[in-house]
Order: C-alpha cells, then sequence, then structure tokens
C-alpha cells in the first residue's frame, strides 16, 4: 500500500468531504509499514474496501413544529465496517451534520469499537436538525419522523445506534419508543437509553470516565499522578461533564468549561458544587456557560474563544471535531502541559498532533481514550440480551479494565525505540488488524 497515493485516489472521488480525507489520511500512514507486513491483504484490495462504507442511507425528515409549520431535515445513516460484529455508533443531532463528518465519524468509530475488544462494527448517523432552541414535543415529533425511516435499516443483530453530539436520553427514549411501536417489538437496539427500559448504568458518565481513565494509565507510564494536576477541559455537555467530574474525583483542579459561544476560566477550581450547576444549567435549563459567572462572578468568561491559551498540565478536548490548531497546540506545550487525551472525536488537527509528538507529551487519540462510552453501550447491549442489569460497580470494573486494554494494545503496537509511546500509530494499528484479519477471514463481500 503506498497510503500517499490511497488518499489522493479518494480525494479525487469524494472532493466535498474535507473531514472524511482528514480523518483517512491520519491513519493511513500509521498503519502503512505494518499493512505492507502483509502481501495478502494487498491481493485482496483490503484497504480500499475498509475506507469506502457498506454502504450509506439518506433520507428526508419531515416534521411539524409548534406554530405548525412543515419543517424538512436530512437523515443519514453511514454503516461503515460490520466484520467484527453488528454496525454500532452514534446518531448526532447538529447543524453542521453532512455527509462528510458522518463518513469520518462512521470510519474512526470502526477502529474504535475494535479496540475496545466487544464484537462490534462501525457505524454512524444524524441529521442536521438541532435540538437547541426547541420544545420538547418539537424534539419528540422529530424523532418519530426521524425513526419513522431509519427503523428499516437497524436492529439488535443488524446496526444498534446510539446517542452523540445533541442525542441524549430525551432523544433516545424518543426514537427508542418509536421504534417499538413500529416494530411490535422490545429488544436492545439501541443503547443510551433510560434505566427503566433497558439502559446501563454508568453509561452517561463512560465517556468522560473513561477518558480519565485512559489519561491516569498514560500518567502512570511517567509514575505521575492525577492528583494536583491542573486540567483544561473544552465543551460542557455530556462527555466534558463527565470528565470533569471524574478529574475532581480524582484530586485535580479543573479551571475551563466551554460551549460553542466561548469558555469560562475559574481559577479557584470548578468543585463539585460548581460542577452540579453547569449540569443543571445545560442538562435542565439548556443555557449557555456565559451564564457562569453569573452565579460565580470570581470566573471570567472568554466570549468566542477556546481555551487553550490557558496554564495547566493536562488538556481533554472534548467538545468537537478539529478545535485544537497549530497555534494552540504550541501553546499548550509551551505552558506547560503534560498530556492531552481527547474526550472528542478527531478534536486535534494534524499539525496540532505534529507538534504534541514533536514535544513528546503524552497524546491520546478519541478512537483510544474517548472508547469508554462504546465500550458501556457494548456492555448495556449484553445486559439487554440476557435480561439483566448490572451494578454500577459491575459496568465500572468492565469499564476500566477496557480502558486499561486498550492502553496496553497502544503500547504494543505504539512503542517507538526511543521508548515514547506513539498512541496514534499503537491505536490505529491496534485497531486496524483486528478488523483485517476480520475481513480476510470472511472473503470478498
Amino acid at each position: 500500500m503506498n497510503a500517499a497515493k490511497v488518499v489522493e485516489d479518494l480525494k479525487q472521488r469524494f472532493p466535498n468531504e474535507p473531514e472524511y480525507i482528514q480523518a483517512v489520511s491520519q491513519v493511513l500512514p500509521t498503519i502503512e509499514e505494518e499493512y505492507n507486513k502483509h502481501p495478502e491483504f494487498e491481493k485482496t484490495n483490503l484497504i480500499e474496501r475498509l475506507c469506502i462504507p457498506d454502504r450509506i442511507i439518506q433520507f428526508r425528515v419531515t416534521w411539524v413544529d409548534d406554530k405548525g409549520v412543515v419543517q424538512t431535515n436530512m437523515g443519514y445513516r453511514i454503516q461503515h465496517n460490520n466484520v467484527i460484529g453488528p454496525y454500532k455508533g452514534g446518531i448526532r443531532f447538529h447543524k453542521s451534520v453532512n455527509l462528510g463528518i458522518l463518513k469520518f465519524l462512521a470510519f474512526e468509530q470502526t477502529f474504535k469499537n475494535s479496540l475496545t475488544t466487544l464484537p462490534m462494527g462501525g457505524a454512524k448517523g444524524g441529521s442536521d436538525f438541532s435540538p437547541r432552541g426547541k420544545s420538547d414535543a418539537e424534539v419528540m415529533r422529530f424523532c418519530q419522523a426521524f425513526m419513522n425511516e431509519l427503523y428499516r435499516y437497524i436492529g439488535p443483530d443488524e446496526d444498534v445506534p446510539a446517542g452523540d453530539i445533541g442525542v441524549g436520553g430525551r432523544e433516545v427514549g424518543y426514537m427508542f419508543g418509536q421504534y417499538k411501536k413500529l416494530t411490535h417489538e422490545w429488544s436492545g437496539v439501541l443503547t443510551g437509553k433510560g434505566i427503566p427500559f433497558g439502559g446501563s448504568l454508568i453509561r452517561p458518565e463512560a465517556t468522560g470516565y473513561g477518558c480519565v481513565y485512559f489519561l491516569e494509565s498514560m500518567l502512570a507510564t511517567r509514575n505521575i499522578d492525577i492528583k494536583g494536576k491542573k486540567v483544561l477541559i473544552s465543551g460542557a455537555g455530556n462527555v466534558a461533564q463527565y470528565a470533569a467530574e471524574k478529574c475532581i474525583q480524582l484530586g485535580a483542579t479543573v479551571l475551563t468549561m466551554s460551549d460553542s459561544d466561548g469558555y469560562i476560566y475559574d481559577a479557584e477550581g470548578i468543585d463539585r458544587e460548581k460542577l452540579d450547576y453547569i449540569m443543571e444549567l445545560k442538562n435542565i435549563e439548556r443555557g449557555r456557560i456565559k451564564e457562569y459567572i453569573e452565579e460565580y462572578p470570581n470566573a471570567v468568561y472568554h466570549e468566542g474563544k477556546r481555551p487553550w491559551y490557558e496554564k495547566a498540565d493536562i488538556a481533554l478536548p472534548c467538545a468537537t471535531q478539529n478545535e485544537i490548531n497549530a497555534d494552540e497546540a504550541q501553546a499548550l506545550v509551551d505552558n506547560g502541559v503534560i498530556a492531552v487525551a481527547e474526550g472528542a472525536n478527531m478534536p486535534t488537527l494534524p499539525d496540532a498532533i505534529k507538534i504534541f509528538q514533536g514535544a513528546k507529551i503524552l497524546y491520546a487519540p478519541g478512537k483510544a481514550s474517548n472508547a469508554g462510552g462504546v465500550s458501556v453501550s457494548g456492555l448495556e447491549m449484553s445486559q439487554n440480551s440476557e435480561r439483566l442489569s448490572w451494578t454500577a460497580k459491575e459496568v465500572d470494573d468492565y469499564l476500566k479494565r477496557i480502558m486499561n486494554d486498550i492502553h496496553e494494545n497502544c503500547i504494543k503496537y505504539g512503542t517507538e525505540k526511543d521508548g515514547y509511546i506513539n498512541y496514534v500509530k499503537g491505536a490505529n494499528v491496534a485497531g486496524f488488524m483486528k478488523v483485517a484479519k476480520g475481513m480476510m477471514g470472511q472473503g470478498i463481500v
């Protein structure tokens, strides 16, 4: 395989999908050496088959708002690869959603799910509908209309969606209810469900907790304790909230949180009480992070900016893709950051990754460090199949073990001659090899 040629060919075929091309171009060079050790891969054109999704489903979603006006959005499901298990991946409701973004997410999800060691393939879906500013009734009607089309293509042994940006427990519940009505069956077809109807304990916390568990494993390779460290977190949604919660529990000081309008910096630290306020603000009142300074006036709000120029020890980007550029990465390094663990998907631009790795700081890509969410989704699938509910401790213990196993695989494939652990290469090669061997074993299909 010539990685550069493959990327260029894909760029010519899909010229209007920059996020997808970015994701592929970040992965292929890191697996090129391992791929070329297996000439049987090239004989079956494995890399092209792995890069291009199995199928892409697009549909119109028509719904009626509270004023009686008919609205139209687009709906998508990218079923990328199901070699090692049913398609599995979140649904995103956000105005930025388009085909290229979902293709990148589904591609990344395939490797991430492989890393978890659980039997799950890779997929992603969503719509350019945004729940922001919509009433519960409008969100319900949209979710029902979305599921009216999607239900034909999903199932507990076929494709099991979950939540993502803009899709939390409320949205999953509405979609699950509509799926059940349409199919006349109760099955574990969606994960992230409410606890009373098949959800798993620790699922809301899993991505944020898992990110911090992975961070702990990284720090341990250098005999560093997270206790007492200062942490920058972007985002104020589910992942950011629970990453902050776990950092606080472990004795770290969280300095920042953000949303798309700007970020707050609290030099005194965001403690348990302050985090509870943020959770109520974002989850119940659906407010904006700038309201934090009205409650805690000693904090500072920076409108239209991201928190990466602040001084700290650790950075956890937990918002969205492409939120750390090269200048911000250099600022983080110059200001003493020793570790970056991604809670979001592909939040760091390629030039920024080079800066982190060039400075030899600990840097974990999202497919490794944010795999906790889909891992517990996989555990929710297991509980649904068994018709059992595990305790929070059982699920959390599983989560810790999975994140540790992912870390060990990254070390196995990513340790360089000088001892530096290239977590990007380690995660990509480990995830790739499992999928590649599965594809070889199942023939040309």
